[in-house]
């Protein structure tokens, strides 16, 4: 075939092609090493690794799947009236009384990183139906992407 337009087309093709794989390859094992190079070097400064370290946990903890430990609650906070979204990331028992008592992370608008632990009992937490991708979309956004409706008073 002398039809020039087709040689183009093919020689496009096999450019992409090779692109791409070269680009599969680079991000599987370069990558990779690159990122173990840079997280040993952080691990090396001593206030930096204690805050990335901590960030790349929660940032693990909130990237697992549904029916995790993690669920979004809405949270007296900071004082009562006032509702905020809260992380439940794990319940445990208070060590006199036996009631169950939940961590709950609530993060700071626009960085969801930052924010604050609060030691609350599970009768006083309001249950969402709201995803943990919903709920960082309405932290991130400072409210202004929220779902169409949010009840803040306690299901009977």
């Amino acid at each position: 075939m002398d039809n020039p337009n087709f040689h183009w087309f093919v020689a496009i093709v096999v450019a992409l092609l090779l692109i791409y794989t070269i680009g599969a390859a680079a991000s599987r094992v370069i990558g990779r090493q690159l990122i173990a190079f840079l997280e040993a070097l952080i691990d090396r400064i001593p206030f930096v690794q204690t805050i990335y370290s901590a960030s790349k946990k929660l940032i693990g903890v909130l990237q697992q799947q549904p029916g995790g430990a993690a669920r979004v609650v809405l949270v007296d906070f900071p004082h009562s009236g006032m509702k905020a979204v809260g992380l439940v990331m794990r319940t445990f028992a208070d060590a006199n009384s036996g009631e169950e008592l939940a961590a709950v992370f609530v993060p700071t608008t626009p960085n969801p990183t930052s924010g604050y632990l609060i030691i609350v009992p599970v009768k006083n937490l309001v249950p969402t139906v709201m995803t943990m991708d919903q709920a960082m979309t309405m932290i991130l956004s400072g409210g202004a992407i929220t779902p169409d409706s949010i009840s803040i008073s306690a299901r009977a």
